[in-house]
């Protein structure tokens, strides 16, 4: 299990190393973000505390807790997407939106239909992930500059999905759940190295 995690996250890592280190050469802004830093050091805050949960748990018990924390995690990119697009102005940045809201709403489906043969979410991991999550789309809403706050906002989020992502990897032996995983990672973490780069190119 732990070799098939390598390479699929080993790749994903050396293109997220990539992007960071680009990122470190120009600095970014967060006084144009709003409210979105509070809502981000938030995320982090819970992410972590989810993180250490889940790696207590193995077995049936963490694909269940993965999937409740995967939800709510989705549907707050989702969120967060549908709450830049009405104050967009940037074009690409309204194709990623778009893109997050088609692709984790299905992700959400399948996720869902998974859940249910473990006998449906993990309450208590959902309303921790829940909590961590509530005030990204407000930063986005509240922002001078949306589109960027949008950008800035989903790096940490991406971030913690590449987090419980490789996590899933390492530990779960249910196949549906590994794909997603990987579907995670690989998505992600180029998306991640995207966002990147319209940063850098604006100064941010």
């Amino acid at each position: 299990m732990n070799r098939t995690a390598g390479v699929i996250v080993g790749p994903a890592l050396l293109v997220l190393g990539m992007a960071f280190a680009q990122g470190s050469m120009g600095g970014m802004d967060h006084s144009q973000m709003g409210g979105s830093m509070p809502a981000g050091n938030t995320m982090s805050m819970t992410g972590s505390m989810d993180m250490g949960a889940l790696e207590k748990l193995s077995g049936k018990a963490f694909d269940r807790a993965f999937l409740s924390m995967m939800i709510p995690h989705h549907q707050a990119a989702i969120d967060m997407a549908r709450a830049v697009l009405p104050l967009n102005k940037d074009a690409t940045v309204k194709q990623w939106a778009t893109q997050v809201i088609q692709d984790q709403s299905r992700e959400i489906t399948v996720m869902t239909k998974l859940l249910a043969t473990y006998g449906g979410a993990d309450t208590a991991m959902s309303a921790t992930m829940k909590s961590g999550m509530a005030e990204m789309a407000t930063a986005i809403k509240t922002s001078k500059q949306p589109d960027q706050a949008f950008v800035q906002g989903m790096l940490p989020h991406h971030s913690s999905a590449l987090d419980m992502a490789q996590l899933a990897l390492q530990k779960s032996a249910n196949s549906q759940v590994l794909t997603l995983a990987r579907d995670i990672v690989t998505a992600q973490a180029k998306e991640m190295y995207d966002f990147r780069r319209w940063l850098i190119k604006r100064g941010a």
